[in-house]
């Protein structure tokens, strides 16, 4: 496809074609818009209004420090909920089970809004042509739940724990009441699933209370059991009886060594003073003995009468000698005393050694049965240690059911949320709001007919130019006069290629047309207003370029001879600038051969067969700048299969050409239904006109809309140059 391919790469948009389009369609523009724009504003009117309310909830403990379990936590200790924290607490307000029970609280399935009851016309048209379920085949509960779900919006407000429950209703103390309840509805449920735990919790430690018991009851009887086989028992505090009583001969046997010492040092000072003949009665231990104190008295008695007596009496006097006597008695007595006094000392310090000998051996006796013990205590304490930690684990789950229990007897479990903001009955619907609704379909509308027409001038190839320097530039459109008559060229079931060149109609403009190519005559307009029986090629070829024509679509009844029309308005279309491309639609494919001069090239059939792409079926004529699709080599009858595919080519023609020439042949009305299109006109090719098979075409295609027939004949039509010596493109 290089022909159309460098028609496309060589032409540009003219703005002022397009703006100039806008300025012809504004009153189309300002209709469309209006009428949208009514239409828009009665059904904002006529709409049911809705009203919309919300809750806020915020995430937070609700616990008091005074309720609070003993080894709970302080809020201040608590780590704030994670931001998935508060999206699943938004997932839980708007499950099924919340909603099921704000069903029916407030009795929803009663109410036509949310029973399905009252479908909306467009509602029950798509449940009629099968686009959407019937919702009557569904339970009420889900139909119910549906249309809360599509009413129900909750969402956490960003960078905070608040959640906002809102809803959307006909009414607008429903739609405050729902929010509401749906808020009361998740608080019970928090509550509902702290009871549940508490009371989870106090079943789960019952049976570990009764099973702990019973192991701390069995550790005890362990220790208790190992006391008694190792002779382990304790004394005063937690020490062991043998160290306890090894403690208590250490304290005795230092006393005992002390008291030995004490009354050995006695006894020798009592020895040490009689040996040397020292006064002995000063000494505490002699003065506490009762008779060394009588002997005392007796002897002082005894010297102060001797004393008394001296004075008065001789020495040899018998009083004298006697009192003398008696002293001298009384001091024997007094060491004798002395002596005892000594051995009960010697005697006294023996048994203190004795005792401390005993002691030593019981001190020997009971270490030898500490180490002992202290070997054992050692098993024993890793009994009590396991005792124990099963006493304090069992205190433990003790403390716990207690506490659990209370809480669930008491119902006291605050929900970690709290409502701060409820919803109240909205004064004004948020739905539908008629002025914004009215103004955006307006300036909607105004857009879309604008941009349709922009399309519409854009596919049509009207606001399209071909860049300056192409050889297609086309030249601007004025009258041209009509050719005269010339000799009708022999016709045959191979006929001769015709055409003409844009010179023949420089040389047959006024004398006043500008010399400029870019102001060189073009095929004439005027010629459209008056429709002759009979019109020839360049009246026909005008009459198309001045009425706007996209799709030419020929009939030729009398066969191939006939249909050398559609190629020759072809080529005065393409001879003065403007892009054609002819269509070959016969069953021999007389018109292409000609142009191309081979029946080999790829095609239509082609093309509907998926056996070539439209780069392959567009070719060049060999005598003019016209395109051609030629019928193509693939077999006909699965081409004919897939003939729905027409359409959509000529309009893919209709986009890259400013006229689509279509060939038929004979064809009947019915058939050529498939090519036709905006902007079409059909043409009738004849060479008799009295003929029956064109009396029978002209009625055939009147029968079915085609009135206002052109009819053409090739008779006349000058013999064009020779061969410009192309090859295909």
């Amino acid at each position: 496809m290089s022909g159309a391919r460098s028609v496309v790469n060589d032409i540009d948009i003219d703005l002022g074609q397009l703006f100039g389009a806008l300025w012809r369609s504004w009153v189309r523009i300002i209709c469309f818009a209006l009428i949208v724009t009514v239409g828009a504003f009665l059904i904002a009117t006529l709409a049911t209004p809705q009203y919309r309310a919300e809750t806020r909830i915020l995430i937070e403990a609700r616990e008091s420090p005074f309720t609070r379990p003993t080894n709970a936590v302080a809020d201040s200790d608590r780590p704030l909920l994670d931001e998935e924290a508060i999206t699943s607490q938004v997932e839980v307000i708007s499950s099924a089970d919340i909603l099921r029970d704000v069903a029916r609280q407030l009795n929803l399935s009663e109410r036509a809004e949310f029973s399905g009851s009252s479908k909306s016309i467009l509602a029950k048209l798509m449940v009629m042509t099968g686009l959407r379920r019937d919702p009557s085949q569904a339970s009420l509960d889900e139909r119910v739940l549906k249309e809360m779900r599509e009413r129900l919006t909750v969402f956490r407000v960003e960078r905070s724990r608040v959640i906002v429950v809102r809803f959307a209703s006909e009414d607008p103390e429903l739609a405050a009441e729902v929010p509401n309840r749906i808020a009361a509805a998740y608080l019970k449920v928090q509550e509902d699933a702290k009871l549940a735990s508490n009371v989870g919790a106090a079943q789960w430690l019952e049976p570990e209370i009764a099973d702990l018991s019973q192991r701390v009851r069995e550790a005890e009887e362990k220790v208790a059991a190992y006391r008694a086989q190792a002779d382990l028992f304790m004394g005063q505090g937690t020490a062991g009886l043998a160290t306890q009583q090894l403690s208590e001969l250490a304290t005795e046997l230092s006393r005992v060594r002390v008291a030995r010492s004490a009354a050995e040092s006695r006894a020798s000072a009592v020895r040490d003073a009689l040996r040397s003949g020292a006064q002995v009665e000063a000494m505490p231990e002699v003065l506490n003995a009762p008779l060394v104190e009588r002997l005392r008295e007796r002897h002082a008695q005894l010297s102060a009468e001797l004393a008394d007596l001296s004075t008065s009496l001789l020495g040899s006097h018998p009083r004298i000698r006697a009192l003398n006597a008696q002293i001298s008695e009384t001091n024997q007595q007094l060491r004798g005393e002395m002596q005892k006094v000594l051995r009960s000392l010697e005697s006294e310090a023996g048994a203190a050694q004795a005792q401390e000998q005993q002691l030593l051996v019981n001190v020997n006796t009971l270490k030898a049965e500490t180490a002992r013990a202290e070997g054992d205590e050692v098993e024993l304490r890793a009994l009590e240690r396991e005792a124990a930690a099963q006493r304090a684990l069992l205190e433990a789950y003790l403390t716990r059911h207690r506490e659990a229990a209370a809480r669930s007897d008491r119902t006291y479990l605050p929900a970690d949320a709290r409502v701060f903001a409820r919803a109240s009955a909205p004064f004004e619907p948020y739905f539908p709001k008629v002025l914004p609704i009215t103004v955006a379909a307006f300036i909607g509308s105004l857009l879309l007919a604008v941009i349709g027409i922009l399309l519409a001038e854009l596919f049509s190839g009207r606001a399209m130019r071909p860049t300056h320097g192409s050889p297609l530039t086309p030249v601007r459109q004025v009258p041209m006069p009509p050719v005269p008559s010339r000799d009708p060229e022999p016709t045959g079931s191979s006929y001769a290629p015709t055409g003409a060149s844009a010179a023949h109609y420089a040389e047959a403009a006024p004398a006043d047309t500008p010399s400029d190519p870019e102001q060189a005559p073009v095929l004439p307009a005027a010629a459209a207003t008056e429709q002759p029986i009979q019109m020839s090629i360049e009246m026909v070829a005008s009459h198309l370029v001045s009425s706007g024509t996209i799709r030419a679509i020929f009939v030729s009844p009398e066969g191939d001879e006939a249909g050398a029309s559609s190629v020759m308005v072809a080529r005065e279309i393409a001879d003065v600038g403007l892009r054609v491309v002819l269509l070959d639609l016969t069953w021999g494919g007389a018109p292409s051969t000609a142009m191309l001069q081979s029946a080999a090239y790829a095609g239509i059939t082609d093309l509907l067969a998926s056996e070539a792409q439209f780069a392959d079926v567009i070719h060049g004529d060999l005598y003019s700048d016209c395109h051609v699709i030629p019928v193509g080599t693939a077999d006909r009858n699965r081409a004919m299969k897939a003939a729905d595919r027409l359409p959509i080519i000529m309009a893919s023609l209709a986009t890259a050409y400013d006229i689509v020439v279509v060939e038929c042949g004979p064809a009947a009305a019915e058939g050529i239904a498939r090519v036709d299109g905006e902007a079409c006109t059909v043409v009738l090719s004849l060479i008799e006109p009295d003929n029956a098979a064109v009396l029978q075409a002209v009625i055939d295609l009147e029968r079915y809309g085609y009135a206002d027939l052109i009819r053409v004949t090739p008779k006349g039509y000058l013999t064009p140059p020779k061969p410009r010596g192309r090859s295909a493109a």
